[in-house]
């Protein structure tokens, strides 16, 4: 993977829904070139997929919080999370606590709901989000992509010179 590679990507990152003419014209390549890159990124599994960001408030979701799990029925709780339609991100851990979960409701009161569903499990932390600074910030840093084409720049639909 090269710098236009990485370029190209952090471009996906920002704006998934870009057009390949549009990526061409950022970083002065052919179309054909573009997608023979996606169409490799995607092979290598790099990109795994495209998607929309959902606000949850939008939809009626206000509380978001991080809960610290630890269980001794790992099988058992890693079903209930999966069927869990609160648990937005689930990672397994190392330490104290097996599991890492990011969990959205639509009120505080729901929270506890759900966190009393989980205690059949084991035990946890919680930490309730009180606001958000950033949130999928772009992997890629800002000196991988910027050497690529002098006159673009992260972000930038037009050329400088």
């Amino acid at each position: 993977m090269d710098q236009i590679d990485m370029k190209i990507l952090s471009i996906l990152h920002d704006n998934a829904r870009i057009t390949v003419s549009e990526i061409s014209r950022m970083i002065a390549m052919s179309q054909p070139a573009v997608t023979e890159r996606l169409r490799r990124l995607e092979e290598r599994e790099v990109i795994t997929g495209y998607r929309a960001q959902i606000s949850p408030s939008k939809l009626g979701k206000y509380t978001t919080a991080f809960v610290l799990f630890k269980s001794n029925h790992c099988k058992e709780f890693e079903a209930f999370s999966e069927a869990a339609p609160e648990i937005v991100d689930f990672y397994r851990t190392s330490g104290e606590f097996n599991y890492l979960l990011k969990v959205v409701t639509e009120t505080g009161e729901t929270l506890e709901t759900f966190l009393e569903a989980c205690n059949a499990y084991g035990f946890s932390t919680t930490l309730v989000v009180l606001s958000t600074r950033f949130e999928d910030k772009n992997p890629l840093t800002a000196h991988e992509t910027s050497n690529i084409i002098p006159w673009v720049q992260s972000g930038d639909n037009e050329r400088k010179r």
